[in-house]
């Protein structure tokens, strides 16, 4: 039995909907908070907040793999707590592996506003290292879905995009090329022990963009701006604002990445998904046919 934790949200539905197509509805747990907002038909759906041990072993019983997801970002959360909670549940649950979307990166965030992120994701690969049970890391991509849902507001407010991640080359997936390769890794119980790369085509803003306007029919122009500019620009925008200016400092540190060259890393994708990344274009024109759907 697979279990996915925090599987309310984008990455953990679409996970779970590769889940079920890997090993079948009747071997699929969803875990979270609210388990009503878990949409997939034929699976089990458990209770279980990151916040309680008790609470999250008793949702864990009889489960072999926990694919678990990263904490998100939120002022005021203990992260570390929440991952090592959901590694302790796993221990009293007899759980046998756990598998933790955790972030790229090659060092050089540490240096960056997005360094305090990136440091509770590596101490929890550490601690799942440390845990006695068998694991892997899936360090993600960015959401391919974000920025070039940035890039296609851009196209009717100006027609410029803007970001402080200037030259650097990043890797981008989409939410749903991201979950492909950890369900096939959650289906494959041979898969431990190691963290894996999961990225494809690095770009830099200016590729992105120059994508975008083919696939979308666009017509923006990339614009770097300054750290202090980007984190404006942050809050201005109330999704964001509401979740503090802690939260625009992280994401403007997620640029400052970019522009390090702390996401221009391999890829081992294709050891995690029996095959390689799909492109940015291939991609996008995905994201395109879904929107139109």
């Amino acid at each position: 039995m697979i279990a996915v934790t925090a599987a309310s949200g984008r990455l953990g539905h679409a996970i779970l909907r590769y889940l079920v197509d890997e090993v079948g509805a009747g071997r699929v747990c969803g875990v979270a908070r609210d388990p009503t907002r878990i949409d997939i038909d034929g699976i089990t759906r458990q209770a279980g907040d990151y916040n309680s041990v008790d609470g999250m072993t008793a949702a864990l019983q009889g489960i072999d793999t926990v694919v678990m997801i990263s904490a998100p970002v939120t002022t005021g959360t203990d992260r570390v707590t929440m991952h090592n909670n959901v590694i302790a549940a796993a221990h009293a649950a007899g759980v046998d592996r756990i598998i933790y979307t955790s972030v790229i990166g090659n060092g050089d965030e540490d240096a960056t506003m997005f360094a305090d992120a990136a440091r509770i994701n590596r101490i929890t690969e550490q601690a799942l290292a440390d845990s006695g049970l068998k694991w892997a890391v899936a360090r993600n991509a960015l959401y391919l879905d974000l920025d070039l849902g940035h890039i296609i507001k851009a196209d009717s407010t100006g027609g410029v995009y803007k970001n402080n991640g200037g030259d650097g080359r990043c890797g981008y997936l989409s939410i749903d090329e991201l979950a492909y390769a950890i369900a096939r890794l959650a289906a494959d119980d041979h898969k431990h022990g190691r963290i894996y790369n999961l990225t494809g085509e690095n770009q830099t803003q200016a590729d992105l963009i120059r994508l975008a306007n083919e696939v979308f029919g666009l017509h923006v122009r990339y614009e770097p701006i300054s750290i202090a500019e980007n984190i404006e620009r942050f809050m201005a925008e109330p999704s964001i604002a509401s979740r503090g200016e802690e939260v625009a400092r992280m994401l403007t540190g997620c640029f400052e990445c970019i522009a390090r060259g702390a996401y221009d890393v391999p890829s081992d994708y294709e050891a995690a998904a029996g095959r390689p990344a799909k492109s940015i274009r291939q991609q996008m024109e995905e994201i395109r046919a879904q929107q139109a759907a």
